[in-house]
């Protein structure tokens, strides 16, 4: 009874449990199996979506864009250039520089990644015998860009730019909502096509292509549990980067700075209420100390407040051994490292030189 009710007030206050022992080890279980769950929970819904975007069109995605992703009535699913355009010229200098910034090392990067030193090559595998690889571009490539909460033009960028560089001719953005920065971060990288719908039913009619919406031969971007799953219907019939899903983090940390990690946890925790934020440490002190940090910067976010007390949890563990044997059973998912959306962070106290 006692551990009941000290659920229910962290879900009242946005404080994140703290958990040892058994309880933790039950957490650890049962986060380790909760991929499959999750989805299956939505996939039903999902699945409805999907079939009737794919048999409906346009009237099934307008239906859904204007009960959830705010379409209003007669309102064009497609975002013009003069509006992207204006987006971009009412931005303040300060976000448009942060932009021009962060897309030159985007681009930066990819440009090296699609170096043809790197990705193709011929090599004499017996005399006469030749083997090789040839990278060519996709035709056209579908980014899915979440909204609603929070703009995240750093997804347009980290999904556009690739594309791009690859050589993409035809690249289309979906995103719920759209946000001024959002807009004006696919008006600075040159992007014609923008839709105004999100969810299901986004990647639905990008995966099979409605009489508005061209179909294309890869979605990217992350999403909620529902896009995740609308991703994994399709996927046979388009392809898809991998399953994101919802935000998670792991910060592992014996002596850090607790206002830092509390920070670290809340940017994280407020991208979603199904953001899944985990804190380990050896130290109950520090975990105290991360606690009420996190309370106090929860106070004015309330999906950080949420995500944090329903889904955030800081263990207890007997040594860094056994905090990263618990971080990889969790495999904040995405688990790859390059993963924008899943991370593992250790945090520690710079110490000062001898």
């Amino acid at each position: 009874m006692r551990d009941r009710s000290a659920g229910n007030k962290a879900r009242r206050t946005g404080v994140m449990r703290i958990l040892e022992g058994s309880a933790q080890a039950r957490l650890v279980t049962a986060l380790a199996g909760r991929g499959a769950t999750d989805l299956a929970e939505v996939e039903p819904a999902v699945r409805r979506i999907v079939k009737d975007v794919r048999r409906n069109g346009d009237r099934a995605v307008r239906r859904y864009a204007t009960r959830w992703d705010g379409l209003g009535e007669g309102e064009p699913l497609r975002v013009s250039e003069d509006e992207l355009q204006q987006a971009w010229e009412s931005t303040n200098p300060e976000l448009q520089n942060a932009i021009e910034q962060a897309a030159s090392n985007i681009r930066r990067y990819a440009e090296w990644q699609a170096a043809p030193s790197f990705n193709e090559w011929r090599r004499e595998i017996q005399p006469g015998v030749f083997v090789g690889q040839l990278v060519r571009p996709l035709e056209s490539v579908g980014c899915y860009v979440p909204g609603g909460r929070y703009p995240l033009p750093s997804t347009v960028l980290m999904t556009v730019i690739p594309a791009q560089v690859a050589g993409v001719r035809q690249i289309r953005v979906a995103s719920p909502r759209p946000a001024g920065a959002t807009l004006a971060a696919a008006a600075f990288l040159g992007v014609r096509e923008f839709y105004r719908v999100g969810g299901a039913q986004a990647i639905a009619a990008l995966a099979y292509g409605t009489e508005e919406i061209p179909r294309v031969d890869k979605i990217v971007g992350p999403g909620n549990r529902y896009v995740t799953a609308a991703k994994k219907l399709v996927a046979f019939d388009c392809a898809i980067e991998f399953l994101a899903g919802p935000t998670e983090a792991v910060v592992i940390s014996a002596d850090g700075d607790p206002a830092c990690i509390a920070s670290d946890l809340v940017a994280q925790a407020e991208h979603d209420p199904d953001a899944l934020c985990v804190f380990i440490t050896t130290s109950r002190a520090l975990a105290k100390k991360v606690q009420n940090e996190v309370r106090t910067r929860v106070r004015e976010n309330p999906i950080g407040a949420e995500a944090l007390s329903r889904r955030g949890a800081i263990l207890l563990v007997a040594s860094l051994e056994n905090a990263v044997e618990a971080a990889n059973r969790i495999a904040p998912e995405p688990s790859p490292p390059w993963a924008a959306h899943g991370s593992v962070r250790r945090h520690s106290r710079p110490r000062p030189e001898a």
